[in-house]
C-alpha cells in the first residue's frame, strides 16, 4: 500500500488528471479571506485529513472491510483492495478546483445547465444524508458522555486562539501555534476525565437530542466564520489525535500480535458467500 500510494499516486496525478503547479488554484484566485485563503501546506493536509477520516466515512468505509474478514466471506486479502474505489471520489478534486471548488460547475461546463442543476440537488441530497450518518455517529457515541463533551467543547477555544495566533497574532508561525494548539489539545482531554463524578458534570453531560442540537449551533457557526479561525484550525488540530490514534493502534496491534484466523483467500472467492454473495472481483469492482 506504501509503494501504491507512492507511485500510483503520481501516476494518476500526473497521466489521469495532469496537475499542474503553475495553475493557481482558488484560494488564491477567488482570495476574500474568509471562504477562500491560501494556508500552510501542513494547516491545508490536516484540515483535508480530518474531514476525509471523520465519522461518516469512517463509518462507511469500514463496512465493506468488515464484512470481507467475516466468517463465510472471501478472506482478509479482499480488505487490500478497498482502498481502490475511493480513488474515483479522490480524482474529483483537481477538475472541481479548477472551476472554483464548486462540483457542480463541472456537469455544467461539461453537459448542460440541467445536469448542473441536477448535479447540484444531488450533491445537497448527499451532504444531508452524509450529515445524518456523521451525526447519528457522533451523537451516539457522545451522548451522557460529560468527558467527550467537555474535550470536544474546549478544542473549540483552542482552535480559535491557535488561528488567531497564525493569521493575527504571529502571522506565518506554525510551528509556535502547532505547540500550543497540540499542548492544549491534550490537557482538554486530560482534564475531561476529570469531569465525569465533578460539579461541572451536568453541564457537559447531554442526552442525543441536546448533542444534535449542539452539533448544529457548531456546524452553523463553523460555516459563517472565516475558515481561517475555526474549521481550518480545529481539523488541522485533531489530526494530530487522529493520526496518534491510528500509530497507537499500529503499535499496539505490533505488540500484541494476534493469531490472524482468516486466511488470505476463502472457498468463497469465486462466489457464494453468505455476506458477499457474487464474485470477490465482481464485489469490489
Amino acid at each position: 500500500m506504501a509503494i501504491a500510494y507512492r507511485y500510483y499516486s503520481a501516476f494518476i496525478a500526473a497521466r489521469v488528471v495532469a496537475l499542474d503547479d503553475t495553475r493557481e488554484t482558488p484560494a488564491h484566485t477567488l482570495k476574500d479571506g474568509h471562504n477562500y485563503l491560501p494556508m500552510n501546506k501542513w494547516v491545508l493536509f490536516g484540515h483535508h485529513f480530518a474531514a476525509i477520516s471523520g465519522a461518516g466515512p469512517s463509518s462507511d468505509r469500514s463496512l465493506q472491510p468488515s464484512s470481507a474478514i467475516s466468517p463465510g466471506s472471501s478472506g482478509w486479502s479482499s480488505v487490500s483492495c478497498w482502498p481502490g474505489p475511493c480513488m474515483t471520489s479522490r480524482c474529483l478534486w483537481p477538475p472541481s478546483a479548477a472551476r472554483g471548488g464548486r462540483f457542480a460547475e463541472i456537469a455544467r461546463n461539461e453537459i448542460s445547465p440541467l445536469a448542473g442543476l441536477i448535479g447540484s440537488i444531488a450533491i445537497l441530497i448527499i451532504v444531508v444524508i452524509a450529515l445524518a450518518g456523521l451525526g447519528l455517529a457522533v451523537a451516539n457515541a457522545l451522548r451522557e458522555s460529560s468527558w467527550g463533551t467537555f474535550t470536544i467543547a474546549m478544542t473549540i477555544p483552542v482552535a480559535l486562539f491557535v488561528g488567531l495566533w497564525m493569521y493575527r497574532i504571529r502571522p506565518g508561525r506554525i510551528v509556535e501555534a502547532s505547540v500550543i494548539g497540540v499542548i492544549g489539545v491534550i490537557a482538554c482531554v486530560i482534564l475531561g476525565g476529570l469531569i465525569p463524578g465533578s460539579f461541572l458534570a451536568p453541564y457537559f453531560t447531554l442526552s442525543r437530542e441536546g448533542i444534535t442540537i449542539a452539533m448544529g449551533v457548531y456546524g452553523f457557526l463553523a460555516s459563517v466564520l472565516p475558515v481561517w479561525l475555526l474549521l481550518a484550525p480545529r481539523d488541522y488540530l485533531s489530526s494530530y489525535m487522529k493520526i496518534g490514534t491510528i500509530g497507537a493502534l499500529i503499535v499496539g496491534v505490533i505488540v500484541v500480535n494476534p493469531v490472524l484466523q482468516m486466511p488470505a483467500v476463502t472457498v468463497f472467492t469465486s462466489g457464494g458467500g453468505p455476506i458477499i454473495p457474487g464474485n470477490f472481483f465482481r464485489s469490489f469492482s
